[in-house]
């Protein structure tokens, strides 16, 4: 197949979450993501504060709250608590991230969706 330079603005990817449950266990869940295709010079300025953050230097750092909000721009299979489908807008996606730990795996998943693993024959 050929290399397409013309992208579209987004793509879908699947976001698996595990949240803890009474009696000491796990609720694991699927949902998929639709992420922003961001420039490759955005990608490494993001790099770059996760890295100062990792470092200890909180100057001009990024949060996994603040790029979730960057990345996520889209969702299928989230549901409200009457089993409906949840329709993505902006509201819907500030009560998403406030699920602990949530944020961290929407910014794990990006991140994986951009590089290819390499797969045991």
């Amino acid at each position: 197949m050929a290399f397409v330079l013309k992208r579209s603005d987004s793509y879908s990817w699947p976001v698996a979450f595990s949240q803890p449950a009474n009696g000491g266990k796990r609720v694991k869940s699927e949902f998929t993501a639709k992420f922003a295709r961001l420039s490759q010079s955005r990608i490494v300025e993001i790099q770059e504060q996760v890295q100062k953050r990792i470092d200890g230097d909180e100057s001009q750092t990024i949060s996994d709250i603040s790029m979730a909000e960057e990345v996520l721009v889209g969702w299928e299979g989230i549901q409200d608590e009457n089993g409906e489908e949840l329709l993505f807008s902006d509201q819907a996606k500030s009560e998403l991230l406030e699920v602990p730990m949530l944020s961290a795996t929407i910014v794990e998943a990006y991140f994986s969706s951009l590089v290819e693993e390499k797969r045991k024959n």
